[in-house]
């Protein structure tokens, strides 16, 4: 009876553990779909005066496990950064080539930056705290921040904002933690990013070990 008992206990715990392994249970990687997801940008001077606008999304994974997102990259183009409220041209084109220089993003240099998570917490919902590298100027510092994350029907939504203090990645122009007598020229030296993803869905998956 006792070997007979243990057959039983062991096909059960068997049959559990290939269930548990299989279905939702699957860790796959998403791909990032680059034509609808960009990371919004907001930078400000002391007066309250700002300037916003987004660059592309080269590339990124999102993995998800049990339905719910355990991990991600996201690669960022700083070629593309885009201006949004500079309606005159010549401006325009000077803030841009400005941010590409070695004053703020040194892009010709460090042409991408580089998101990738390390761990998200639930909170409430579809709310979470996403904590995470970030990798700019060949620097790499961790940021937290809240977000707005969701997966249906085989695809992920994410949206959260983050507070980046610049001049840890060394982007110290018009900063007055570092040059004094600024005046109204003063940058703040948090700027915002905001991520806004959505991935391509199922047809794109790849198993992840």
């Amino acid at each position: 009876m006792k070997k007979l008992g243990g057959l039983v206990l062991g096909i059960i715990l068997s049959a559990t553990i290939v269930v548990a392994n299989n279905g939702k249970g699957e860790k796959v990687a998403f791909e990032v779909d680059t034509n609808s997801s960009k990371v919004y940008w907001t930078g400000s001077k002391i007066t309250g005066s700002y300037h916003t606008g987004y660059l592309s999304i080269e590339n990124g994974t999102v993995t998800v496990e049990n339905n719910k997102v355990t991990g991600g990259t996201v690669n960022m183009d700083l070629n593309s950064i885009v201006c949004t409220d500079l309606e005159n041209e010549d401006s325009n084109k000077k803030l841009v080539g400005h941010l590409k220089s070695d004053d703020f993003f040194s892009v010709e240099k460090y042409p991408e930056a580089q998101f990738e998570i390390v761990n998200i917490k639930a909170a409430n919902g579809n709310k979470y705290e996403v904590q995470g590298n970030l990798t700019m100027k060949g620097a790499t510092h961790e940021i937290t921040f809240p977000a707005n994350i969701s997966v249906v029907d085989g695809k992920v939504t994410a949206d959260g904002t983050a507070s980046i203090d610049r001049t840890k990645w060394d982007i110290k122009y018009g900063s007055g933690s570092f040059f004094k007598g600024l005046g109204d020229n003063m940058i703040k030296d948090e700027f915002e990013i905001r991520f806004e993803l959505k991935t391509i869905g199922n047809a794109n998956t790849v198993s992840v070990n």
